[in-house]
């Protein structure tokens, strides 16, 4: 793997041991970028700063506190993120689950392991980030679909047009205007907001 297409990897550790067993793992298997992060202060800047593809946390035994900081990192950075403790709880698991960790590891850090689990977590991610993508561009379109349905009531009650009639007015206005007919809708919906 050439360094060039090697993804960059941080690694939160507090264990200078533990992290050393990541990163010779992570090297073993050809991945050459990889930055280590042992201190808790202000990590969220220090990630932002360095922009890795991948996020790896090792927590020996984490509080509920430092678990949380470590959800809210994964909240905020949308990058796959692999996270191994020593032990857990089925509350810990969910929550991981919940703030976007691709893949929770509960005592298995062994440098043997931590490609495949590499592999999983980005694919997960992956998976995860076109299922959100999907959602969102749904909700986008259900949202035009509805101002372009308020739109053509508007049209319709003040300009007395049948509703295909309205549909078709403001399609040709879009286009000659070289705008989305959602675009066309929403101005309808301001200008009428300014007339009541």
């Amino acid at each position: 793997m050439s360094a060039e297409s090697s993804p960059k990897i941080v690694i939160v550790d507090e264990s200078p041991i533990r992290a050393a067993i990541l990163e010779e793992g992570l090297r073993e298997a050809g991945f050459t970028g990889v930055v280590h992060i042992s201190e808790m202060q202000s990590l969220l800047a220090r990630i932002y700063a360095l922009d890795p593809d991948v996020i790896l946390i090792d927590l020996e035994n984490p509080s509920r506190d430092v678990l949380e900081q470590m959800f809210q990192v994964s909240r905020a950075v949308r990058r796959p993120i692999a996270m191994f403790v020593d032990q857990s709880d089925a509350a810990s698991i969910q929550a991981s689950v919940d703030a976007g960790v691709s893949a929770y590891i509960v005592d298995g850090l062994k440098k043997e392991r931590i490609k495949p689990i590499l592999d999983l977590c980005i694919s997960r991610f992956n998976a995860f980030s076109k299922l959100q993508d999907e959602l969102d561009r749904t909700k986008s379109a259900l949202e035009e679909r509805k101002v372009i349905d308020r739109a053509k009531g508007i049209l319709m009650k003040v300009k007395g047009l049948t509703e295909d009639e309205a549909y078709v007015l403001m399609r040709s206005t879009a286009m000659r205007e070289k705008k989305k007919i959602g675009e066309i809708a929403q101005s309808i919906l301001t200008a009428s907001e300014l007339l009541k």
